[in-house]
């Protein structure tokens, strides 16, 4: 098998429709960064795979051209979204969250137990094999943003390879690959992770006193965490284009006297601080006393800069997003519990142990690993069974149900029809605070937020 793509020096190699997973030696010294972008406009299937155009300056799309223009009519004539992933309020669900680990290196007080949680047995969790088949599945039906979550993404072994082999799907449509961390470990992976397609990273880090954070997270690792977002700010300044945000999770007693230095931590960087409403899981002993809302987290903080002023909301966003004229950065606030979003939620989850979730905060699922496995008798699918079966490239061609004459093997129908119930069942928004607290659901650390 060849080595996946990598962005090495303006480089981009071929690869071929399944790598294995190779070891990866991170190196001593970063390359110029030469971002590239796909030239398949979103949802079009052409047959063929996208070709790619390396710009030399970071970030920087071109200027127009007879093929841009060519590029943006297709995009508007583009075949229509897929309708196992379009909800009964019509709801487009083109960013999908997978957990690929329950284990994790904190014990943060909103997330889980400080004893911790009861791990899954390994053969109930996914391969890696299955994941990349999921998302090369849901790919192929319109999903352009995968999210890699956890408990901690890092502390997965293979992580940097599988990273790599979902990043191939590039040439199908994917155009965001993510990953949500507390950041302990990811200074010492994140330069091979942006080479095998990193474009976003969400850290979790709710304190700036590093006396504090062994409270709230009941572990070290203050300084481990803020090296992340240094060496980020670094590998950014070359070009890498990594998009850093920030979450921070509000708890009365604890951090809300910090809301003022995370906002001016975006005073000379182009940081995004995102405030979340404390949420009840099972395990984290929530109260709505210990919420502070985003009414008052913005109260606080226009004491301070009363110039805050309220930046245009994309469609699909999950935090309001202010901004402080004069600095770099930006305040977003996630509003679960006072404000939803639920009527633009565009988002799916996978847990670690192959179940699909279509709403956080709902515990109705539907297992997606039990339908795969029954191609080899109830048992992990294996990379070798995985080529032996032909189930990722079944997966990567799987025509969209308005596809004219498009096939779907009828293994990748039962998991199209799965899913496309699950979705269906979509409530149009989940339940209010009170039910919430006394709703059974797992935690935290076992969803991936």
């Amino acid at each position: 098998m060849t080595e996946p793509m990598l962005f090495r020096r303006g480089v981009v190699q071929a690869t071929s429709s399944f790598p294995r997973f190779p070891r990866i030696q991170t190196r001593t010294r970063f390359p110029t960064w030469r971002r590239a972008t796909l030239s398949s406009p979103r949802h079009v299937s052409t047959g063929l795979n996208p070709q790619v155009k390396v710009h030399d300056e970071p970030n920087t799309s071109p200027s127009p051209t007879s093929t841009q223009t060519t590029r943006w009519n297709a995009l508007k004539t583009a075949k229509p979204f897929s309708a196992f992933l379009t909800d009964t309020f019509n709801r487009q669900h083109d960013y999908l969250r997978i957990s690929v680990t329950e284990r994790c290196n904190l014990r943060c007080l909103y997330c889980m137990p400080e004893e911790g949680v009861p791990l899954s047995p390994p053969a109930r969790l996914l391969t890696s094999p299955e994941i990349v088949y999921l998302s090369s599945l849901f790919v192929s039906q319109g999903v352009t943003k995968i999210r890699l979550t956890g408990g901690e993404p890092t502390v997965r072994k293979d992580i940097v390879p599988l990273m790599q082999s979902i990043g191939e799907l590039r040439r199908d449509g994917l155009r965001e690959l993510c990953l949500t961390t507390n950041g302990i470990s990811l200074h010492r992976k994140l330069e091979p992770m942006v080479e095998a397609g990193l474009t976003g990273v969400n850290l979790s880090l709710d304190t700036l006193d590093p006396f504090q954070f062994q409270i709230m997270t009941r572990r070290k690792g203050f300084e481990a965490v803020m090296k992340s977002i240094h060496r980020i700010q670094e590998l950014n300044k070359m070009g890498a284009g990594i998009k850093l945000k920030i979450n921070c999770v509000v708890m009365r007693g604890l951090n809300e006297r910090e809301i003022i230095p995370f906002v001016e931590m975006g005073r000379d960087s182009p940081i995004e601080v995102r405030f979340i409403e404390y949420m009840p899981f099972d395990g984290n002993k929530w109260s709505q006393g210990k919420m502070v809302s985003y009414q008052e987290m913005l109260a606080l903080i226009r004491e301070k800069y009363p110039t805050l002023e309220k930046v245009t909301d994309h469609k699909n966003d999950t935090s309001k997003t202010y901004r402080v004229p004069g600095f770099q950065g930006r305040v977003g606030f996630i509003t679960s519990m006072t404000h939803n979003f639920c009527g633009t939620c565009n988002r799916l989850r996978i847990t670690c142990d192959g179940n699909l979730k279509v709403c956080l905060f709902g515990n109705s699922e539907v297992s997606l690993r039990d339908i795969i496995r029954q191609q080899n008798s109830g048992e992990p699918i294996s990379e070798s069974v995985l080529e032996e079966l032909g189930l990722l490239e079944a997966a990567r061609t799987a025509a969209r149900i308005h596809d004219e004459g498009g096939i779907v093997n009828p293994r990748e129908r039962e998991l199209l029809d799965v899913i496309g119930m699950a979705v269906k069942r979509k409530k149009a928004k989940h339940a209010g605070m009170g039910e919430l607290k006394n709703m059974k659901n797992r935690p935290m650390i076992l969803i991936g937020g």
